[in-house]
């Protein structure tokens, strides 16, 4: 079986409103999410149109709770941006890459698109608080825990958001403390809600701006630790723990970045279409802390953080047909702007921003399109478009045939390659689950003490904000289960049989059972057959080394 058979029940229409009568918060231009892209178009507003009203609405607790990445950064956008004093760690000392044993780490030559000279490493939450600043001090009205939970639609054109209630029960019902949402009114609203962004995704479909090649997605786990002794140089792995068969459909590596002196930043990112229902991500990513290689660089080391976060990886193939509407500009990652095989996005994101800012400070929205097609973002991703797909075939034939697209700047293989839904790809298990390490609260962890370092504080007694069929076939709901990193999902008992799933104990039809507070919107669920929406604003994480 495959999660799309299971589809959410959760329709497009329900993102979309038209005005209500009550008096709108009216600016001239709403930012959806303070991100590196969102917060770039704040900034950029402040310096080219310090006459407009700019409103930046953020779910999070404040700027930069919801941000996670590597993250190595390309610093030229920033520092255009804003010159050179932004928060960092300094340049990329230096760096290596090793193909991975269970017990052996082989250094390998750093591919061309994976080279860092002159790159910087950042903690993209810490960034977010300093950009978010810049853009007060700019003029911007940047608004934390408020959720844009409906995109408003007049006559064919977007004219802003609706924002989500405050304070209701379980059931939807008003509690003592309730506040309604509100409409806020924009001559243009930039979407710059990153990954898997609920609007973004509502205004691709309205809209008719979708790419034929779907978005796919990858899973990326990562800690932050304090460490006895610095690191000396970012580090990539590829290899243990992913098996490189073509049956598994496995695709990713780690990352070691050095954060200062002190501090590592540890990740694992997995693409979202594999087929083992047991394979976790998080519990991957312990596993790899047991390799030689990454234990030398943790021993004597106490983590400090924790988060987990998905990322477009279809690349050029999914941008969509156009990146604006009437009264509507898209950018960053939710638009799909993120170099796989560079593993770089945060630089488009700044640059996306800069321009939408620009294209709504002139008023001519579709010069958004332009600007962005004649950037260097655009030359970028072209080249490495078929880079993702090879590794559809296994890790060999994957290698080979990115080789022969970096060797010819994408001229081969030629033209376009598809990409295939991640919810598409027929489901199986098998025992990887037995081989994870146990957690011993000092090198591995389980989920909840690892949800509970994230700074998560979603109220217990809130509506649901996650969508998903609650009876299914068990291969499914263990699916669930195995890949939320959060322990959001659990099997809590068979109801009835097979239901046309297929032969065997994997066809049983079973009930899932949801833990919505537990929740880091990591966005996994909507890539593998549920639907994240926001959630009350201030939920979730709570991160600040990520």
């Amino acid at each position: 079986m495959k999660p799309s058979d299971y589809p959410p029940p959760w329709r497009v229409e329900e993102a979309l409103a038209s005005p209500s009568d009550a008096d709108p918060v009216e600016v001239d231009v709403a930012i959806v999410g303070a991100g590196p892209a969102g917060l770039a178009a704040a900034i950029r507003l402040g310096q080219a149109a310090p006459e407009l009203s700019v409103a930046v609405l953020e779910k999070g607790k404040r700027p930069g709770s919801h941000l996670l990445s590597g993250a190595v950064v390309r610093p030229a956008p920033l520092r255009q941006l804003v010159g050179e004093d932004f928060p960092s760690y300094g340049e990329v000392p230096g760096e290596a890459v090793y193909f991975l044993t269970r017990s052996r780490a082989w250094r390998i030559p750093t591919p061309p698109t994976m080279r860092n000279h002159g790159n910087v490493v950042v903690s993209v939450a810490e960034l977010g608080r300093w950009l978010a600043e810049r853009a007060e001090a700019g003029g911007a009205m940047v608004l934390p825990e408020t959720d844009a939970q409906q995109l408003l639609v007049e006559d064919g054109r977007v004219v802003g958001v609706r924002t989500g209630d405050k304070g209701r029960g379980r059931d939807g019902e008003e509690l003592a403390r309730f506040e309604p949402g509100a409409d806020i009114r924009a001559r243009t609203t930039i979407l710059c809600e990153g990954t898997a962004g609920h609007l973004t995704g509502a205004a691709l479909s309205h809209f008719g701006l979708a790419a034929a090649s779907p978005q796919v997605w990858a899973l990326g786990v990562k800690e932050v630790w304090r460490v006895p002794r610095p690191l000396g140089r970012v580090v990539h792995t590829m290899g243990w723990p992913l098996r490189l068969g073509a049956r598994y459909r496995e695709f990713g590596g780690s990352f070691v970045y050095p954060m200062g002196d002190e501090l590592v930043s540890l990740g694992l990112v997995v693409g979202l279409d594999y087929r083992d229902a047991a394979l976790s991500v998080h519990d991957l990513l312990q596993e790899l802390k047991t390799h030689p290689l990454v234990r030398g660089v943790l021993d004597g080391g106490e983590r400090v953080g924790w988060g987990a976060k998905t990322i477009p990886e279809a690349g050029f193939v999914a941008l969509p047909r156009a990146f604006h509407a009437p009264g509507l500009l898209m950018c960053g990652d939710g638009a799909g702007l993120v170099n796989v095989p560079s593993l770089k996005g945060i630089h488009y994101a700044v640059e996306s921003g800069r321009l939408a800012a620009e294209a709504a400070a002139s008023g001519e929205l579709e010069s958004y399109d332009r600007a962005l097609r004649a950037s260097f973002v655009w030359d970028e991703l072209r080249p490495v478009r078929n880079m993702r797909q090879a590794f559809v075939g296994g890790f060999w034939r994957g290698s080979v045939s990115a080789g022969l697209a970096t060797v010819t700047r994408g001229r081969v293989p030629f033209g376009d390659r598809p990409t295939e839904r991640d919810a598409e790809q027929e489901l199986f298990v098998t025992d990887r689950a037995s081989r994870y390490p146990a957690p011993d609260g000092k090198l591995t962890f389980d989920k909840l003490s690892s949800v509970f370092l994230s700074g998560n504080r979603t109220r217990d007694d809130q509506p649901s904000h996650i969508r998903v069929q609650t009876e299914v076939p068990r291969v499914l709901a263990e699916m669930w289960v195995r890949m939320c990193p959060a322990q959001v999902y659990e099997v809590s008992g068979a109801v009835g049989g097979g239901g046309g799933a297929g032969e065997g104990e994997g066809a049983e039809v079973v009930t899932v059972s949801v833990t919505p507070s537990n929740c880091v919107q990591c966005g996994a669920i909507t890539a593998k057959g549920g639907r994240l929406t926001p959630p009350e604003g201030g939920s979730g994480p709570e991160y600040t080394l990520t």
